[in-house]
């Protein structure tokens, strides 16, 4: 409990399997769950139906096109759907910080040009911190994640982090693992060379609607 929301100090928590989670009035809690959802994206499991809207090509994917926008999407929906949210004007600011220094990225998802689903993330080395998603249309959001796992195979990436349980998620091949053995993961995972910068021209949506 406490500390602020300065670049270096989410950057290191992360390092230490650790971030930031709290809601408005509280001070600022950091979080190192046990167990841990993860996702491996060599074991992602797209749905029967997911595969179907993705060969439709409803949307449009893009990646860092438009990170404060997602981030905001996701704070501002959670709280119209009166689920509460973490996303403080705060949090916001410093994870904005994080995109404009190449280790915060988002996927978006457009339909006639207007932003309907995107997620965002940290990457650190070989592991992508995912932080939260939105959809104002079906699927929107199971489509960024799967162009953006789609990305990750691409970089060799082993693990994204779910952070805590998600039905949605183990759906898709989201697993428990215990905090040592994430732990363990991480700190090897850390050591490859962060992809940092825009990651806006990845390649991954021609590979996906190839594949």
């Amino acid at each position: 409990m406490g500390g602020d929301l300065n670049p270096g100090r989410i950057l290191a928590a992360y390092r230490q399997g650790i971030f930031p989670w709290y809601s408005q009035g509280d001070p600022i809690l950091w979080w190192s769950p046990d167990p841990r959802m993860v996702l491996y994206p060599h074991e992602f499991r797209p749905s029967k139906s997911l595969k179907r809207t993705i060969r439709r090509t409803i949307y449009q994917v893009s990646f860092d096109t438009a990170f404060d926008q997602v981030i905001h999407n996701c704070g501002r929906l959670r709280t119209k759907n009166g689920e509460g949210t973490w996303i403080t004007p705060e949090m916001e600011a410093a994870y904005k910080k994080l995109h404009m220094l190449g280790y915060a990225h988002s996927v978006e998802a457009w339909h006639d040009g207007q932003l309907v689903g995107g997620l965002y993330g940290i990457a650190i080395g070989h592991i992508f911190f995912g932080e939260s998603m939105f959809s104002t249309m079906n699927d929107a959001s199971k489509v960024c994640l799967y162009h953006l796992n789609a990305f990750l195979l691409i970089k060799k990436f082993s693990l994204i982090d779910c952070q805590v349980p998600s039905e949605h998620l183990r759906t898709l091949g989201g697993v428990f693992i215990g905090r040592g053995e994430f732990l363990e993961q991480l700190q090897k995972l850390i050591k490859f060379p962060t992809h940092s910068g825009s990651w806006t021209d990845t390649g991954a949506i021609e590979m996906a609607k190839s594949g």
